[in-house]
């Protein structure tokens, strides 16, 4: 015990807020870390799949002869071994659940195939390169049936249905209405019409999926290492499958190489290779290839549009059509993407009479998975260009267009006529910073220099909005999550969480939250994520979630062992409780600072001295606490809209962009973004996702699309034929922060993982056709390649032509 000065003790700091590095960087980046790939089980068996060449048929037959005699090969499996093992793929997200259709997701294909890359087998071997062999030789036997690629020839009459029978092609629909848009008509001075469409694109990670299941039947256990983002949803959706308790499934989910929703659970593989180790009571493994990873998607919607707005730049009404191509139906959660992107209109701005209505059309192209950005990519790129039309048509300068339909500061929260309740935000001071740190005079200046010479110079600016923590009634899909913090005697501290990191950082930002709460070093914190059998029961990575549930849970327990630390020490330093603060690594007495202990004096002492100075207290340093933050309403309003968004980031971009007219190669100079996710627990982490998220908006903008041929084949394979951003084709980033705390969280802070996507798409299309001004057109269909420009600025020499 001490009551006298310490020698030098640590000054108080605040933890929160600062820019502290991932603390287990120095793993990755000297190869330290475990990844799924890495885990290697006694008597572990490998699996290769057999994929549908055809995008749409009937299965014949399949043919195992050849592959079953090749060297190292254990079995080949189809449907028909998985009856009564495996049923379907659980939905994580059943559209059944708003209306929809439920369609049963089969593991292996039994009669039909609907994309090319549907598993219809599965070889397992002793080695991956024996497995790949033989399922080479597995001999599947069609018969084509027509196929659609389109949205509108999945709608049109006479298409081939994909669903249940006699049901159609669209999944699911739906749509909401505010306001009185025949008033706002007859108000209005202009009503412009316009059409956006995003090219289907995936999320890419670094790393592929992966899994490695293991079934012990002495235990009567599932033990799954799987590259999952939710380890307890993934537990109860295996447990559904396998038709077994969720007792007896154990999920352990290593580090991550990036996710961005590629690894959401609902895929067929994750299920087969579970099945396939309660068949052959062997371990076994699956490791995706790139080939296999960029079969699945995301973003192909069309936004239809039409707008009705004063002659001083006043929008008064807003009509909208959102439609997506899922590809084919899945257990996934990627349909949602599309309802995300009609709730996301009118996108922070007041404009009060509006009707958004939106459909899922499922195609014969593979399947979506929820994708960074979620839908909202959509949503940032129609309202853009719908405000950059509204500015050409009135000459009202885009910027000043944002500033008079931005809802005010004043006005927050603000409900929305999709029945979405805007939680904080000052748009304006978003727009008053980029104009100072900018100099936009001095940019659009220089503009005019560059077409007086002929350049083709583009100056865009984007905003976007984007709706976090999502909370799906009927779903394992929620806001809240659940976490465990124990100190042991030696004072070191460890916090168990249901949530999980793809490679962001949020543990390091948990740390550093508890480290706060109990004023010790964050050196002195381990952080546990990803083992069903250890953590608390949560709901992992989604929504940008991570942080503000997560480290809102471990907040409120670390309170409660903040309380008993503070007793223990009040009886340590002869004071009262309420006078001890923790800071440093000591308990301090307040206004005494001199006076005072080590903390890790004070666990001990809870464990040693227990009947002592703790004899009116739980006798035990360890504390479990949920959080679910606010601002979500599942009670349908009186329209039938639900709130299941609790916070709503935002952030302001400026690219600029220079066009060469003879290759049509479009550079990007400059991308500035202003951000805002109330509140910063770690500014460095904060950047780190705007970075990414950035350079995946600028991707998606300039060159990434997931392409078809005409006869139903992917056409990326591998990043030769998938366009991903290089560091040399991207600038540096500029990323300045505002922080308006929300109400609704613990912290005040937002989700921070999915701005910039859509904020950067929209910018970078916003500058290009800017710089496309001279020639008269404009580009509105993502990715914007050198053909699409070259075809542009050829269409407006026509067009100057006959004017002449």
């Amino acid at each position: 015990m001490i009551d006298q000065a310490v020698a030098d003790p640590a000054p108080r700091r605040e933890i929160v807020g600062s820019r502290i590095p991932k603390h287990d960087a120095a793993d990755y980046v000297t190869g330290r870390v475990t990844y799924v790939n890495d885990v290697v089980l006694p008597g572990m068996t490998h699996v290769a799949l057999v994929r549908s060449t055809l995008p749409h048929a009937r299965i014949v037959s399949v043919s195992a002869v050849d592959a079953e005699a090749r060297p190292g090969v254990l079995a080949v499996v189809t449907a028909a071994d998985l009856a009564g093992v495996a049923g379907p793929v659980p939905q994580t997200s059943d559209p059944a659940g708003v209306g929809g259709q439920h369609v049963d997701i089969p593991v292996l294909a039994a009669d039909r195939v609907v994309y090319v890359g549907q598993p219809i087998a599965a070889v397992v071997a002793e080695t991956a390169a024996d497995a790949r062999a033989a399922a080479a030789a597995v001999a599947v036997e069609y018969e084509p049936l027509p196929f659609v690629l389109d949205i509108d020839e999945a709608l049109a009459e006479g298409a081939p249905e994909l669903l249940n029978e006699g049901a159609g092609n669209v999944l699911v629909s739906g749509g909401f209405s505010g306001g009185d848009l025949a008033a706002a008509e007859r108000a209005a001075d202009h009503v412009v019409e316009g059409e956006v469409r995003l090219h289907r694109a995936g999320a890419a990670p670094m790393e592929t999926r992966g899994y490695v299941a293991n079934w012990d039947d002495r235990t009567r256990r599932l033990t799954v290492h799987a590259t999952v983002q939710n380890p307890h949803p993934f537990r109860h959706a295996m447990a559904t499958a396998l038709g077994i308790g969720e007792h007896q499934i154990r999920v352990i989910a290593p580090r991550m190489g990036g996710s961005f929703g590629h690894k959401t659970h609902g895929y067929p593989e994750e299920v087969l290779i579970c099945a396939l180790a309660k068949l052959l009571k062997r371990p076994v493994k699956w490791i995706e290839d790139r080939a296999e990873a960029l079969l699945i998607g995301g973003r192909e919607m069309r936004g239809r549009f039409r707008v009705l707005f004063t002659a001083d730049a006043r929008v008064l009404g807003l009509t909208a059509q959102i439609d997506s191509n899922l590809g084919a139906p899945a257990g996934a959660p990627g349909w949602p993407m599309t309802l995300m992107a009609a709730l996301t209109l009118p996108h922070g701005y007041d404009i009060p009479n509006c009707a958004v209505t939106w459909r899922a059309v499922v195609t014969n192209k593979a399947p979506w998975n929820g994708t960074r950005g979620y839908g909202k990519e959509v949503a940032t790129l129609l309202a853009e260009r719908v405000m950059d039309l509204v500015a050409e048509t009135t000459d009202v300068d885009p910027a000043e267009v944002r500033r008079r339909n931005w809802v005010r500061p004043e006005d927050f929260p603000f409900p929305t006529p999709s029945g979405t309740n805007l939680d904080s935000g000052n748009y304006h001071g978003l727009l008053d910073i980029l104009e100072a740190h900018a100099g936009l005079p001095a940019l659009r200046a220089e503009q005019r220099q560059a077409r007086e010479r002929g350049a083709l110079l583009g100056i865009g600016i984007a905003f976007e909005v984007v709706p976090e923590l999502v909370d799906l009634p009927g779903t394992l899909l929620s806001a809240q999550d659940t976490a465990t913090v124990k100190v042991d005697p030696s004072g070191h501290v460890t916090v168990l969480t249901g949530v999980t990191s793809p490679g962001g950082g949020n543990d390091t930002a948990i740390a550093q939250i508890v480290a706060q709460e109990l004023g010790v070093p964050i050196s002195m914190i381990s952080v546990v994520q990803g083992d069903t059998d250890l953590c608390p029961y949560g709901f992992g990575n989604v929504s940008s979630r991570s942080t503000v549930s997560g480290g809102g849970a471990a907040a409120l327990a670390a309170r409660d062992i903040a309380a008993k630390l503070r007793t223990i020490a009040a009886g340590m330093l002869h004071t009262e409780a309420d006078r001890i603060d923790l800071e440093g690594g000591f308990a301090r007495v307040s206004g005494d600072p001199d006076t005072c202990v080590p903390i890790t004096e004070v666990a001990g002492a809870v464990y040693t001295l227990g009947f002592i100075l703790a004899a009116g207290i739980e006798p035990s340093l360890e504390a479990t606490r949920s959080y679910r933050p606010g601002n979500i309403r599942h009670t349908p309003d009186a329209n039938g809209n639900i709130q299941p968004y609790s916070t709503y980031s935002n952030g302001l971009h400026l690219s600029v962009v220079e066009i060469d007219p003879e290759t049509g190669v479009v550079t990007v100079l400059r991308h500035v973004m202003v951000h805002d996710c109330g509140t910063v627990i770690n500014p460095t982490l904060v950047e780190g996702q705007v970075h990414g998220a950035v350079a995946m908006g600028l991707g998606c903008a300039l060159g990434e699309e997931a392409a078809y041929t005409a006869d139903g084949s992917p056409v990326g394979t591998g990043f030769k034929t998938y366009l991903l951003p290089r560091s040399t084709d991207i600038p540096e980033f500029e990323i300045l922060h505002q922080e308006t705390p929300t109400p609704f969280t613990l912290h005040g802070g937002k989700g921070a993982g999915e701005t910039g996507v859509g904020g950067a798409i929209a910018a970078v299309a916003a500058a290009v056709n800017d710089a496309l001004r001279p020639t008269n057109t404009s580009l509105t269909t993502m990715p914007i390649t050198p053909e699409t420009v070259l075809r542009a600025i050829s269409a407006g020499a026509e067009i100057q032509g006959v004017r002449k």
